[in-house]
């Protein structure tokens, strides 16, 4: 065959390709499918919106913030926080927060000297860049995370580096990188995999494999989270009315401890179930768990920019209980300059 021939041949497979290409296209565009939304957030609904465990606080803090909007698309805004009696929190740290239409830092540091940075920027509608970093005298304990996210039409991609080095016997570090596919306009199916090569002092290399699902209804919510170690972690939420949302979260251990006889196989679970209730100028949640645990949160809006809230846990096998009351103070002070 002459060169004529090898292009004409290339030419017809490439029309070939791009066509069926095309097809494909108009076919997943008359399936009316969405974004899927990102694996971190799979769960939002249940675990961020209605149940607590990310919630709860304990001892007293103060918030106070300040934003700057010099033009429409620019923000600028500072925090300064204050805490008594919490080991979650420093006693005061400092956080600024700085934001355009496509990039968006923000930062934070406390009376210890840890600082926290992250950073995004949005080359397009659908990609986006973002860097991470920890940085604290302790040793062991500064992270740094690279991460590159892909939200498709009908589909999500996003991958992170965590604590990337080449110092130490090659490239080391964490990989973690998820898919997310919308089957249906209501079922959306993916997988998330973890490759973890630590320094050769500190252990061996490790790999593990989650397969995810989340199925979604008009006023309800299911999600599921099978790992491959045993681990299984299943959500639901619904919302009873414009007002009253509810949610259960249910998590299920089954592997061998790292010591143990041969078949031994080691079975721990909990679930929670709780409840959001939302008035004119407050928010009431509450969950109890087969743990024991009580908790509630109440958050008052008591004028435009304060918010005044409450957190309490009840927690029956140790027979302790942890308050936490704080207030937030927001100041808008906007401004536009030419």
């Amino acid at each position: 065959m002459d060169e004529k021939g090898w292009m004409k041949t290339f030419l017809q497979f490439k029309e070939y390709i791009k066509t069926n290409i095309e097809a494909l296209r108009e076919i997943r565009g008359s399936l009316q499918l969405s974004n899927p939304g990102t694996v971190e957030y799979l769960s939002r609904e249940a675990q961020q919106d209605v149940l607590l465990s990310r919630m709860m606080f304990t001892g007293a803090r103060a918030d106070l913030g300040k934003v700057f909007s010099c033009k429409d698309d620019i923000t600028f805004q500072t925090t300064h926080s204050f805490s008594m009696g919490s080991q979650q929190f420093p006693l005061y740290s400092f956080g600024t927060v700085f934001g355009t239409k496509k990039f968006v830092a923000t930062g934070n540091i406390d009376m210890d000297g840890q600082l926290s940075m992250r950073t995004s920027y949005q080359w397009m509608p659908q990609l986006t860049s973002k860097i991470q970093m920890q940085l604290t005298s302790m040793a062991g304990q500064s992270v740094v995370q690279l991460e590159q996210d892909y939200q498709g039409p009908d589909t999500s991609i996003n991958v992170k580096y965590m604590n990337p080095s080449f110092l130490d016997n090659g490239l080391t570090g964490i990989v973690v990188a998820s898919f997310l596919q919308t089957i249906t306009p209501k079922l959306s199916l993916g997988i998330e995999g973890v490759y973890q090569k630590p320094p050769s002092a500190a252990g061996p290399e490790d790999t593990t494999l989650s397969y995810l699902g989340r199925y979604v209804e008009k006023d309800w919510i299911a999600t599921a989270q099978i790992a491959s170690q045993g681990i299984y972690s299943l959500t639901y939420w619904r919302r009873l009315s414009p007002k009253v949302q509810v949610g259960a979260e249910c998590q299920l251990v089954t592997a061998s401890p790292p010591i143990a006889p041969l078949g031994v196989i080691k079975k721990e679970g909990i679930t929670a179930v709780g409840a959001k209730y939302e008035f004119m100028n407050s928010v009431f949640r509450g969950q109890i768990d087969t743990a024991g645990k009580v908790s509630c949160l109440f958050e008052k809006r008591l004028a435009n920019a304060l918010m005044f809230t409450f957190s309490g846990e009840l927690d029956h096998p140790k027979n302790s209980v942890n308050i936490g009351v704080a207030i937030t103070l927001e100041n808008n002070n906007s401004r536009n300059e030419q």
